[in-house]
């Protein structure tokens, strides 16, 4: 199933059945060269202040209604040291594209935590900057880099996005991180505005072409402060349909079971996991702040401590029949 055509592919992802027999070909795949570890990330939201407009998220600028933050260096640090203590060994600094953390505050966040942790992973997810930038940001010890293109189709991408942002961008950062050398995340919304099948599957095929470490994807969840406010939010069905097309197309990759997932069903990231997925990214931030990081309405798990995050999720990838490991969690190519 791996040399699919794309009439092959638009004939599963169009499909109305529960398809067992693709879930259950994809569990194998995972089973198969990851066994039943599920990688965990510690994620921490570190500012959600945004420069761009993107009409889909919670925290873009144009929210006035958005309640802003910005973590210091020590509280990041202290995300960290509480994050190592509880066994994670792979930190996801995550934020919008806030032009306060200059590349000078980056990096010197990143060689703390480097310093500190030195058999840690640093993934950074901070949006789009220049080679220069990602290049001092590796320097400094980042190891990964999550950026999702969101759609690879041009007229697509511009229905989403504001005319200053453009996909020929998001698409040279994403090469310029992998040849620096980062172990490369990308990945897109699944069931966005106006996005039909055939954008599906050229995401899929741009994936092919730029083979990715990691590939993150999720369903669209709708924001009442977005122009998008009307827009229904995308599927269950369909994102665990691509899940399971990911993971048969690309069976080294590290896909996530996203906190999305969770946040439209009450076993979103348990079914996520059964179709394919192997990372969980509880979330290490404080609690004050975890509300404002808004990407998009109901999302789950902001009341809770990081410990509580860990314990909960380790239950639950345990009663979906896979087991958390704590070791850094390296792509297995």
């Amino acid at each position: 199933m791996q040399n699919l055509t794309d009439k092959e592919l638009i004939e599963i992802i169009n499909t109305d059945k529960y398809d067992e027999e693709l879930f259950n070909k994809a569990d194998a795949i995972r089973r198969e060269r990851y066994g039943t570890d599920v990688y965990i990330r510690g994620l921490i939201e570190f500012t959600n202040y945004c420069k761009n407009n993107c009409y889909y998220c919670g925290i873009r600028a144009g929210n006035k209604n958005a309640i802003r933050y910005r973590l210091t260096k020590e509280e990041i640090l202290s995300c960290s040291a509480e994050g190592y203590a509880l066994g994670f060994r792979t930190f996801v600094l995550q934020g919008g594209e806030d032009p306060y953390f200059t590349d000078d505050k980056i990096c010197d966040i990143v060689s703390s935590i480097r310093e500190k942790y030195p058999d840690c992973a640093i993934t950074l997810s901070i949006g789009e900057k220049s080679r220069d930038s990602y290049k001092a940001y590796f320097d400094a010890g980042a190891n990964r880099y999550l950026l999702r293109h969101e759609t690879a189709t041009c007229e697509h991408y511009n229905m989403l996005h504001p005319s200053s942002m453009s996909l020929d961008v998001r698409k040279r950062c994403l090469y310029d991180l992998r040849e620096i050398g980062y172990q490369v995340g990308s990945g897109f919304m699944v069931g966005s505005p106006y996005q039909t099948t055939e954008n599906l599957v050229s995401d899929l095929r741009f994936l092919q072409d730029l083979s990715p470490d990691m590939i993150g994807i999720g369903p669209y969840i709708t924001h009442k402060e977005t122009p998008f406010a009307d827009k229904p939010s995308g599927t269950l069905e369909l994102t665990l349909r691509m899940i399971a097309l990911l993971r048969i197309m690309f069976p080294y990759a590290l896909l996530p079971a996203t906190t999305a997932l969770g946040s439209i069903h009450p076993e979103g990231r348990e079914k996520g996991l059964k179709a394919g997925a192997n990372v969980v990214m509880p979330n290490l931030s404080p609690v004050r702040v975890r509300k404002l990081y808004d990407l998009y309405e109901n999302k789950i798990c902001t009341g809770d401590e990081a410990a509580e995050c860990r314990v909960c999720l380790e239950k639950r990838v345990q009663n979906a029949g896979y087991k958390i490991v704590t070791h850094r969690g390296d792509v297995l190519r």
